[in-house]
């Protein structure tokens, strides 16, 4: 498998993974979000990564910076979205778009990465609500135990709740 960084050649790729791999309810959305991520203009910059095998685009996923409030000095990713063609999963592909994508945050000396989605699968990588709970999500959250976070490199930080700011995509407050 190859892992590399999403280009514009890419989005009927983007798509097609995402068409596949989420339910009809959600798939638009989901889409729509990969795909503005990869033209978004964000400083720092949206890494969006593709994996393939056999030279086919197989899986995809976005880490965006996010703003903490009152906290200039931790610098912080939100992981979303994440997506694997629906057959090929269950071959680690995900995970390993996961582990390479913080690898690569964790070499950039980010602070914190935050997701917002199934413990038990982010759970794997070091994701935890309790990392998270002083961080407000940037929009009501539909399901509260989903807001989860991982600790790259520490940072020393206010003790009170601060509200996270995303990047314009994932304002949407239909992705909460």
């Amino acid at each position: 498998m190859n892992i590399r960084i999403a280009t514009d050649h890419d989005r009927e790729d983007i798509k097609r993974i995402y068409s596949s791999a989420f339910p009809k309810g959600e798939r638009e959305i989901v889409t729509k979000l990969a795909v503005e991520l990869l033209s978004e203009k964000t400083i720092p910059k949206t890494i969006s990564l593709i994996a393939e095998v056999d030279d086919v685009v197989v899986g995809h996923i976005a880490f965006s910076p996010v703003r903490i409030d009152d906290s200039d000095h931790c610098r912080a990713y939100i992981l979303a979205p994440l997506a694997v063609q629906a057959d090929c999963q269950r071959r680690r592909i995900g995970s390993m778009l996961i582990e390479y994508g913080l690898r690569q945050l964790s070499v950039a000396e980010i602070n914190i990465v935050f997701v917002y989605g199934d413990p038990k699968y982010y759970g794997r990588f070091g994701f935890d609500a309790e990392t998270a709970r002083n961080y407000i999500a940037p929009c009501e959250l539909q399901y509260p135990f989903g807001w989860q976070a991982v600790v790259l490199k520490e940072c020393s930080g206010r003790g009170a709740p601060s509200t996270i700011t995303c990047v314009r995509s994932l304002c949407d407050p239909e992705l909460w």
